[in-house]
């Protein structure tokens, strides 16, 4: 099992879909737009004291789908790829903290489909929250040996260009949620026990 500490910074906004209508109900007589208008917020994700967070389950998802998308074969294994080790074997457990709170962030109005589905006929106007800057430290533990330093490097380069976290991510035919690893690093058993 390894810790790999990979230090990473944007290159295009991050923008975020939370799911919120459960957390904020309507008040009596609000119509489609006042309710957009008011709640628009929501759709980050934050800690109780407002600070503002990209959850851990994004850069899995991430990096998932980069294995995926990237297709690269094990040497000396055949056919086999890296894919499902990437998947069972690699675990982000800590979301990345942003040095943003939730009533700092600006929004962006997208004419969007109403279903969500692209192509839909119907559209509506949607407030998404979109962060210009973003950067931090993602924690990746290792548990499949096969995953070697290297080839995690490999795979999030592909997955902060090709993939990406967030709404409107390359991967979803959009242009936000890039970003480029400035370095990773392997943590000794001491350290990671010690945070």
């Amino acid at each position: 099992m390894k810790t790999i500490i990979a230090k990473i910074k944007s290159t295009s906004p991050v923008s975020f879909s939370r799911y919120y209508v459960q957390d904020v109900p309507r008040q009596p007589r609000e119509n489609d737009q006042d309710y957009e208008e008011r709640t628009w917020r929501n759709r980050v994700h934050a800690r109780p004291d407002g600070t503002v967070y990209i959850p851990a389950f994004a850069f899995k998802n991430c990096l998932d789908n980069a294995a995926k998308y990237l297709g690269k074969q094990i040497p000396g294994k055949g056919k086999a790829t890296y894919t499902k080790h990437f998947v069972s074997g690699v675990i982000v457990r800590e979301p990345l903290v942003l040095k943003i709170k939730k009533d700092q962030v600006q929004g962006e109005w997208r004419h969007v489909p109403a279903d969500g589905q692209p192509g839909g006929a119907k559209r509506v106007l949607k407030c998404f929250p979109v962060i210009n800057e973003w950067a931090g430290e993602v924690v990746f533990t290792v548990l499949d040996d096969i995953i070697t330093m290297d080839i995690l490097k490999e795979h999030l380069d592909v997955a902060g260009q090709f993939v990406g976290i967030g709404s409107f991510r390359p991967q979803n035919r959009g242009i936000f949620g890039r970003f480029i690893v400035e370095t990773v690093t392997e943590v000794k058993a001491s350290r990671a026990k010690a945070s």
